[in-house]
């Protein structure tokens, strides 16, 4: 821009003022100043502002750019370049979050209260956790379960998730909310026993369960520092806990409490003194001659009951040192995982006190901590012990095996049912080892995981009980869940469900061996089931486990071509350098993984992308048969994914055009979010799943609407999505 000169030459005064103030004057007269707000910020709120559906009513805001915090958008509150506040109440809003809600590391308060939000969709797992204060999202339509990123926004004080459509058991994700003073989970439809966790909300004063399906009791919330508690209409049994009846605001109807007598102390406990002063009898009357009331049939009284008591005690000492050198003897004898005869069970881990604590304490360990099963050590003749400390520690080594509910079979069994591990059973080979198929005698086919001892060093019987463990505890029905495992002569196995339709790698590129491809019908499905699979790992599953390997190979497809991602939470087990040095898959790694050797969530939903894009276009990942610049399907692909033209000369010949072209182009929108190169920008599974569910919806209402017009339909187009 040229200078305004007055008559003798000068600058003018008001325009370099605003040079100096770092403004400009557009020929309008509309003066901008340089954005104030923080780019991380900024972004999230433009998401945010898209995820709402762009709504009008919301002055200021816009899908791209601008400056929040300069020029004022309607419910930001900045404190220098960070958003602090975002307030939006009841303005009708529809949409959802935005999946990079994270980003805003300022934020203290998030009120987007009585709006329409959700559509029955779950809360975003990504929402702001550093320095979030105040969290309100009541009277929305908020479906699936509280979200386990609470259990991080350690600052919070006030969460209300009122008026929403929340289903299912809590988690323990209030552990780590020591600052929070307000909960309100009212009206919703939560279900089961209130999570041990609430104990740990030392400063909680406000608590509303009301007008849900909560079950059990509540004596989790007994000691809590409460001034109002609101529990009506929900399924609570039990007792009302002494301490919460001195609450001056308390509210209990419309529950099936217990009217009699409350529960008789705990076990060898005594019981309160009758209301009788010392000295006198049963009937009131002072004793004689002021001496102690015992006379001498007393006395006898005492000595007969402590020598009962003596012959008790020394019959169960006696009992319990044969029991020992029994177990001894039996652990000398067989190897880790042998079960011991059903009346020695029965014997040590009907003791449920000890119980109950050894399973408190396994599930305290940290993650590298291993769940021993070895049997216990030797004890030296001459040095003494205490016998109940030992049957104690007796009883806590056999319990630690509890949380392994899967079938422990032999050696044996499954070289019988695998004809000795024949190559002809021989079914595929991946990362962490070798899949046999197994036929047991009984008719049923599993498949055996035989683990290569290179990839997965396990160092003791403990550390494979922990890997076991853990795996155990994963159920979904898009997983292959584990059914048994067998740990013998330093062999490690695991059993899965047998799935007959093979691998989606090898259906869709072996697709020869095949009678008819995979429809876009199938694929959509597949697709959605594998996103539900890893929405579970990742946001369900607390903590979150990060797969790894995911990839076409490591889903399987049963006789309705459903999908099941096997090999979930084995590369939890390895680090991540050993696990990306023993990887061989090409093309599925993130890049920020090729960099860092950092494996995340964000690297799991790039995984899932590229499986997208496998079902899209037919092609393998990485393919050294084709020109180089086709190789790698992600860099191949991209660029044409928003190009319609282009994307109809990508999808994969074997469907000959039958697919519906919105779908299509939907598909490549979710999947071109989920293989950006930046991490950050990747949205979390829920939303991907969110996504696929409206793809199909769409599909659905689409197809209905028809009304037999078959044009570009494919052959299993009548049927319904799930």
């Amino acid at each position: 821009m040229g200078r305004r000169r007055g008559g003798g030459g000068m600058v003018d005064v008001a325009w370099l003022m605003l040079l100096l103030g770092g403004g400009c004057i557009w020929p309008q007269g509309q003066i901008f100043v340089a954005a104030d707000t923080d780019p991380n910020d900024l972004t999230a709120l433009n998401t945010l502002f898209t995820s709402l559906n762009s709504p009008g009513q919301l002055k200021g805001w816009q899908a791209n750019g601008g400056d929040p915090c300069g020029q004022s958008w309607q419910g930001i509150t900045c404190s220098g370049s960070g958003v602090t506040e975002i307030k939006l109440s009841s303005l009708g809003l529809s949409g959802n979050l935005a999946y990079n809600m994270n980003n805003l590391g300022s934020l203290v308060e998030l009120d987007m209260s009585q709006n329409n939000l959700g559509s029955g969709s779950q809360i975003q797992y990504n929402l702001p956790t550093n320095k979030l204060e105040k969290l309100n999202l009541a009277g929305n339509q908020f479906g699936g379960n509280i979200p386990y990123s609470i259990f991080t926004m350690s600052n919070l004080k006030y969460l209300n998730l009122n008026h929403n459509q929340l289903q299912g058991n809590m988690t323990d994700v209030f552990s780590n909310l020591y600052s929070l003073t307000t909960l309100d989970l009212s009206f919703n439809s939560l279900t089961g026993d209130l999570p041990q966790s609430f104990t740990g909300l030392s400063s909680l004063k406000h608590l509303y369960l009301q007008n849900n399906q909560f079950t059990g009791y509540i004596n989790v919330l007994a000691n809590l520092p409460l001034d109002d508690l609101n529990v009506a209409s929900n399924r609570f049994t039990g007792w009302i806990p002494s301490q919460l009846k001195k609450i001056n605001s308390l509210q209990t109807d419309g529950n099936s409490w217990s009217t009699g007598p409350a529960p008789p102390p705990p076990p060898y406990t005594a019981p309160p003194p009758p209301n009788r002063l010392p000295g006198q009898n049963n009937d009131g009357s002072s004793s004689s001659g002021g001496r102690s009331g015992i006379g001498g049939g007393g006395v006898a009284g005492i000595i007969i009951s402590l020598l009962v008591v003596g012959a008790v005690v020394a019959f169960f000492v006696i009992k319990r040192r044969r029991r020992k050198a029994a177990m001894e003897e039996h652990f000398e004898q067989h190897q880790p995982f042998t079960s011991f005869p059903s009346n020695e069970v029965k014997d040590v881990a009907d003791m449920k006190p000890i119980e109950e604590s050894t399973k408190i304490d396994i599930e305290s360990l940290p993650s590298s901590a291993s769940v021993s099963l070895k049997p216990p050590p030797k004890i030296e003749r001459h040095k003494s012990f205490d016998d109940d400390d030992f049957s104690n520690k007796l009883v806590t080594k056999k319990s630690n095996t509890t949380p392994i509910k899967a079938t422990v079979y032999s050696v044996a069994d499954l070289q019988m049912a695998t004809d000795s591990f024949s190559f002809d059973n021989l079914v595929g080979e991946g990362t962490f080892g070798r899949v046999y198929r197994a036929q047991f005698n009984n008719g049923k086919v599993l498949a055996i995981k035989k683990l290569d001892s290179t990839v997965m060093p396990f160092q003791s019987s403990d550390d494979f009980a922990e890997l076991v463990s853990n795996i155990s505890k994963l159920h979904h029905p898009n997983l292959n869940e584990l059914v048994g495992y067998c740990m013998e002569h330093g062999q490690h196995l695991l059993v899965y469900d047998f799935h007959r339709n093979g691998s989606l790698h090898d259906l869709l590129h072996l697709s020869e061996e095949y009678s008819k491809p995979l429809s876009w019908n199938s694929r959509v499905k597949i697709a959605l089931g594998s996103a539900r699979s890893l929405e579970y790992l990742h946001e369900i599953c607390s903590p979150s486990i990060v797969h790894k390997n995911f990839k076409s190979s490591n889903i399987l497809l049963d006789s309705e071509f459903n999908p099941h991602l096997s090999d979930a939470g084995l590369a939890s087990f390895i680090p991540d350098a050993e696990f990306q040095a023993a990887e061989q898959s090409a093309g599925y790694t993130a890049p920020e993984v090729d960099m860092t050797g950092q494996y995340t969530l964000k690297s799991d939903v790039y995984s899932f992308g590229v499986v997208m894009l496998e079902l899209l276009t037919g092609r393998r990942p990485f393919d050294s048969s084709r020109p180089r610049s086709e190789q790698s399907l992600v860099r191949w692909a991209t660029p044409q994914l928003h190009d319609i033209d282009a994307l109809d000369r990508m999808v994969d010949p074997a469907l000959k055009g039958l697919y519906p072209a919105k779908s299509l182009s939907r598909f490549a929108d979710v999947l071109a979010l989920c293989v950006q190169s930046e991490p950050e920008f990747r949205p979390p599974m829920s939303e991907v799943v969110q996504a696929l569910v409206r793809l199909v919806q769409r599909a659905n209402m689409t197809k209905r609407m028809l009304d037999g017009d078959t044009s570009r339909r494919t052959d299993d187009q009548d049927q319904d999505f799930i």
